[in-house]
């Protein structure tokens, strides 16, 4: 049996390119890249050019750049150390109502410690709408935290369009790339962002690695406290294996974007016009076309998620019912109530992502089995209404 593995959102394979690059640096050039010796000299160098390629991807300079080790790290950096750095100023953060729990948490933390939290709405498709963030910022408002592309659903915000209403009211500006990142287009001055998130395992990269963008003159307080690592930003001995494959993992995301966007957007585009012709009382979940090139996400009335993830494992397919992070709860997505659905479509949902490996012919097989396990499904559901 061909395994299929369309859980990409959650992780990635790491691209055996990016394994060969890290190699040397585990055993070969282990040096301490702190230590001021010759043998740290490779180490550091080999940081640093990371460091310049991934800087490079988005528009920034490599003092911008400060690694961390992944996304959540650097979620909690943004939030927490603007909330402690900028305090005197106000304490009031506006986010949206979908962001990924490594957002959300952070922001509830910090409203155990005082501060206020406003939850921009968003439509049935999962867009914000601009002008609700421009109406709920406040002269203490320190912090706007918009993600660029939802993890569960795929719809693509127009972060541009709120990094100008940002800039102008003179509020810093965060966006969680983690989802985008390595996969369609980023640049910090384009969006007009000060803090950016992004994760090395997402587009191929190795887990444990992620960084965190800082505009020059965006005032953060650190999150990690001990050496003078990153400028001083952040304590700790860098990854230096994993910095290294975060590097080449950009390098080769930056060649193969345009055209892996090409492929997978049509490839996404033909299930998602296929499901709803061979499956009756299905409902797509996020923006039709403004959305990630890889994300497709159904909801099937009826069934459980649960049940639909588990006999599409058996017939060796992987796909997931929302947030890998989530994946143990038996509580409704966040985000599928936020977008209006019921309880009961919530629960039912499934998310296919797709990657390097996803070809026409697997997702060809994958909407066969599908349509074969929905009906089996429902023959047995209570809940499904048979006519």
């Amino acid at each position: 049996m061909k395994h299929i593995y369309l859980d990409h959102a959650a992780t990635t394979p790491t691209d055996p390119r990016v394994v060969e690059a890290m190699l040397p640096y585990f055993t070969e050039q282990f040096g301490n890249p702190s230590s001021i010796y010759s043998f740290s000299s490779e180490p550091k160098i080999a940081m640093e050019d990371a460091r310049s390629r991934i800087a490079g991807m988005i528009g920034a300079t490599e003092r911008e750049i400060v690694f961390t080790s992944g996304g959540s790290e650097s979620n909690n950096f943004a939030l927490k150390g603007v909330a402690f750095a900028r305090s005197d100023k106000g304490k009031h953060i506006i986010t949206s109502n979908i962001e990924h729990h490594a957002v959300g948490e952070p922001c509830k933390f910090l409203e155990s410690l005082g501060f206020e939290i406003s939850y921009v709405p968003v439509d049935g498709n999962g867009l914000i709408n601009p002008e609700d963030v421009q109406k709920t910022i406040r002269p203490d408002t320190i912090l706007i935290s918009i993600m660029q592309a939802n993890n569960e659903i795929g719809t693509l915000q127009p972060i541009a369009e709120i990094g100008r209403i940002a800039k102008k009211a003179g509020v810093t500006f965060h966006t969680d790339a983690v989802q985008t990142f390595g996969h369609i287009p980023v640049n910090v001055n384009d969006l007009q962002v000060d803090l950016l998130s992004a994760s090395a395992h997402k587009l191929y990269g190795p887990r444990g690695v992620g960084m965190l963008y800082i505009r020059k003159g965006t005032k953060l307080a650190p999150l990690i406290h001990g050496g003078d690592q990153e400028r001083k930003r952040r304590a700790s001995t860098e990854n230096v294996p994993g910095i290294v494959g975060f590097g080449k993992a950009v390098e080769i995301a930056q060649n193969e974007m345009e055209a892996e966007y090409r492929r997978l957007t049509g490839i996404r585009d033909t299930f998602i016009n296929d499901v709803p012709e061979k499956i009756p009382d299905v409902v797509l979940n996020g923006h039709p076309t403004q959305r990630l090139p890889n994300n497709i996400n159904f909801s099937f009335q009826g069934l459980e998620g649960e049940s639909m993830l588990l006999t599409l494992d058996m017939e060796g397919i992987s796909v997931s019912t929302g947030s890998a992070c989530t994946s143990s709860s038996l509580e409704a997505s966040h985000v599928m109530l936020a977008i209006g659905r019921s309880h009961e479509l919530a629960h039912g949902s499934l998310r296919f992502s797709l990657g390097r490996q996803t070809s026409t012919e697997d997702m060809q097989t994958v909407l066969e089995v599908l349509v074969r396990s929905i009906a089996r499904l429902r023959m047995m559901s209570p809940l499904y209404k048979k006519s």
